[in-house]
């Protein structure tokens, strides 16, 4: 995989990457740890700008998360809390807990989104949330933006200050990926555990 990705980039440039990190957001094996700093890595050769790099992979990024973002707004809280509230049980839910978590990403939906956007394992999943508490979309684009271009211009310039060692920015990285996912699957056993007990 390390190989095709790189034969894209060299072989489409900009274009390649912000093909690449629409791929990223909907089949996250392909990681933009790995993309971005070989590219930042591609730049620091002359090969191409790192400002343009950084560009394209927040822009790959974004679009990449609309449509899991129009998916969310499809479905929708309503038909969310009828399937909550008729099969629901098995898993602890209850349509006023999706009206819950509904509420909390109206409160503080955008600053997930930009702050979500940099960290790795759970980047693209927001835009689920994001559109199904009707988050508008030119917000959500914005702090998408914002986040997505922090995080490209962060691995991206990694890439090029390491040269040669860009893969060392993944070897870091993804650990960091794996225990948030670690620490955000443990919450929700936890959480599924204590409504049994209280059921």
């Amino acid at each position: 995989m390390v190989e095709w990705t790189l034969d894209l980039m060299n072989r489409l440039g900009y274009v390649g990457i912000v093909l690449l990190m629409v791929l990223e957001n909907l089949f996250p094996p392909l990681p933009s740890e790995l993309i971005l700093p070989a590219a930042g890595f591609a730049a620091a050769r002359g090969e191409l700008h790192l400002a343009g790099v950084a560009a394209s992979g927040a822009l790959g990024s974004v679009i990449g998360t609309l449509p899991l973002y129009w998916l969310g707004r499809a479905v929708g809280e309503e038909r969310l809390v009828r399937w909550a509230d008729r099969y629901g049980r098995w898993l602890t839910v209850r349509g006023q807990d999706v009206r819950r978590a509904d509420a909390w990403f109206d409160r503080y939906g955008w600053s997930a989104v930009l702050f979500g956007r940099m960290v790795p394992g759970i980047r693209s999943l927001l835009s689920l949330p994001a559109g199904m508490s009707g988050m508008p979309l030119p917000t959500f684009v914005l702090y998408s933006a914002v986040g997505s271009g922090l995080w490209a211009l962060l691995l991206s310039g990694a890439g090029y200050l390491l040269g040669d060692h860009y893969e060392v920015v993944g070897q870091y990285v993804g650990p960091v990926g794996t225990g948030v996912l670690a620490l955000l699957l443990g919450y929700a056993v936890v959480w599924v555990l204590r409504r049994r007990r209280q059921a």
